[in-house]
């Protein structure tokens, strides 16, 4: 009797111990990484923009605010850097593949899809015992193991292009030959009521309540369509912007500057450069002012139809009691997408939509059926104060939104004007989630280790910056560049927006790169140009092909795709031989 007595006693006291052991370990706090696509800086109400989004306001007003994240700029190689906190480059991802020459894909890390000597993310979160869910555009890689539920996804509903339409399956652009959408690793037909931001919270809520019961906390990867063409919206979000944007780009731009610095974004009104591919709002027809006016409101739509329904997901969060254990990253993959057309109804361009179905009518502008965009001039208003858009390594292309919130991080900083780069975001989500980075091997093979810094210092407001004085970050994008180091950026854009020139800025006193100071600052220039090189070479950044352009290439790739390389090679061979052909012929008749 005793005995058992001493045995229950015991068993007590070892739950007792079990007890105060949990009470003492925190419990991980539920993630979830809400990527937008192709958002502007200002884009947002918390960075000064005019469109209604309270639910990133709110995430703002109750998390930290970053003025000075950079990103890469376009798609692919960024969300390579925030999956894996590598560089793309060695990712395996220096350009989308679309855009990748025959020359570059001889060499293994340019590729354009994700390579195996990294790991997401999400194969670290999961294997701490996380749920990992994603819902949205992957576009690294479409072969069977490149597929997001074979790179640590438990469940995923993902888009492998770059993009497609928002209201049904369908490409929208002639190099696909459909919307390619995969779920659970599985081909998938998307549903008839679909509407890609509400779709894609609609999946998020799913899988997240299909294993809430359980105690196990979730990682979300949510990567949105919005706002990458072709710009779609629902018609209640339209018209509540219809009329907003009739006094044009120009005016927009001044007034999101001086809303920046009205919330505190930047210190005070800088000095803005006017990009060239800015058109003449004036010069415009009032039936055109009013047609690029409601391209800019469909626009706008767009971005409160992804707000909506991320407040959605916090709702059903507050309902099932998760929402105070969990932590919300939002951003943007690349800067604003200035490459649309700028008058989508001449003749080759309503011709060119017209051959994918699409129209671009203004009664039915954002709506099922319809191509719009905003072209470069409301581009230039959506990256105010900054200079060039996406595909640029401008501030434009590189500088977007961060927003990082919620209850477990307790009182922290509103805003840091600190430094941070993509590769940043894993670093810090694995962090926030007491989860390791990766060591020299995983799952039984060699991996690269990790090169973002952890943010979480910055987010608790224990330092001011995670990078020093002399830390340098490169970036490179079709002979385009890139160096950070301290407040400076040395950068190199190409034609046709820009001349090839090396430039530096301070980027923190002039964030629109109005200023260069190359000439003032000749010994900073030399040295951050070597930092630059040593950048290309630890990072095997290859040489262009003679006459890249990614107009060109995307032309070609797709030739070649659709017709096979022998007929493409007969095709180049025409149109070489063609010159002299009609040489010839000319010098007969003489």
């Amino acid at each position: 009797m005793i005995c058992c007595a001493r045995i229950l006693l015991a068993l007590v006291i070892v739950s007792s111990i079990n007890v105060l052991v949990a009470a003492e370990v925190p419990r991980r706090p539920n993630i979830v990484f809400l990527l937008a696509d192709d958002l502007g800086y200002t884009d947002i109400a918390p960075y000064g923009s005019e469109v209604n989004t309270p639910t990133l306001q709110a995430l703002a007003d109750t998390g930290i605010r970053f003025s000075n994240y950079h990103t890469a700029a376009n798609c692919a190689p960024a969300r390579a850097m925030l999956l894996t906190g590598v560089s793309n480059h060695l990712a395996g991802v220096p350009n989308i593949p679309e855009m990748l020459s025959a020359e570059q894909k001889l060499v293994e890390n340019y590729q354009g899809v994700l390579g195996d000597n990294v790991v997401t993310i999400a194969t670290l979160l999961e294997g701490a015992g996380y749920h990992t869910y994603m819902a949205g555009k992957w576009h690294l890689g479409s072969e069977p193991n490149k597929l997001p539920s074979r790179r640590g996804f438990e469940r995923t509903v993902a888009l492998m292009d770059s993009g497609a339409d928002n209201w049904e399956q369908r490409p929208y652009l002639p190099i696909y030959d459909a919307a390619n959408w995969f779920a659970d690793g599985e081909r998938f037909d998307l549903p008839e009521d679909f509407y890609s931001s509400r779709f894609l919270i609609d999946k998020t809520i799913e899988f997240i309540d299909s294993n809430l019961a359980d105690g196990k906390p979730f990682f979300a990867y949510v990567p949105f369509q919005a706002v990458h063409l072709p710009v779609q919206a629902p018609q209640e979000y339209i018209d509540r912007y219809l009329g907003v944007y009739d006094a044009g780009w120009d005016a927009l731009r001044e007034d999101r500057l001086t809303r920046a610095v009205q919330v505190g974004l930047l210190p005070g009104k800088v000095p803005m450069a006017r990009m060239d591919t800015t058109g003449d709002w004036d010069a415009l027809s009032d039936a055109r002012k009013q047609y690029e006016s409601k391209r800019m409101a469909v626009y706008a739509g767009m971005i409160e139809a992804m707000d909506d329904n991320i407040g959605r997901l916090m709702t059903y969060l507050q309902a099932q009691g998760a929402l105070d254990n969990t932590i919300f990253v939002f951003t943007s993959d690349n800067g604003a997408e200035g490459s649309g057309p700028v008058d989508p109804l001449s003749g080759s361009n309503s011709l060119m939509t017209a051959n994918m179905g699409y129209s671009t009518d203004y009664e039915t502008l954002g709506l099922k059926g319809s191509f719009s965009s905003i072209g470069p001039g409301f581009t230039s208003a959506a990256a105010s104060p900054l200079a060039f858009y996406k595909f640029y390594t401008g501030e434009g292309g590189l500088r977007v939104p961060l927003i990082v919130s919620g209850q477990p991080l307790g009182n922290i900083p509103k805003q840091t004007d600190a430094f941070a780069w993509a590769t940043d975001i894993a670093a810090t989500i694995l962090a926030l989630a007491n989860v390791a980075s990766p060591e020299a091997r995983y799952g039984g093979r060699p991996v690269l280790p990790m090169t973002g810094r952890d943010l979480t210092p910055l987010v608790k407001g224990t330092v001011d910056r995670v990078y020093g004085e002399n830390d340098a970050i490169g970036y490179e994008l079709t002979g385009q560049g890139a160096l950070f180091r301290g407040d400076f950026k040395l950068v190199r854009n190409l034609p046709p927006l820009g001349d090839g020139q090396w430039r530096l800025f301070n980027i923190v006193q002039d964030p629109g790169e109005t200023l260069d100071l190359s000439s003032q600052d000749p010994g900073r220039l030399q040295a951050m140009l070597a930092a630059y090189e040593v950048f290309e070479v630890e990072n095997q950044v290859q040489p262009l092909p003679a006459g890249y352009t990614r107009s060109t290439q995307l032309l070609v790739n797709l030739l070649r795709d659709r017709l096979g390389p022998a007929v493409l090679l007969g095709l180049l061979t025409l149109l070489v031989l063609l010159p002299f052909g009609v040489y010839l012929r000319m010098k007969r008749k003489r």
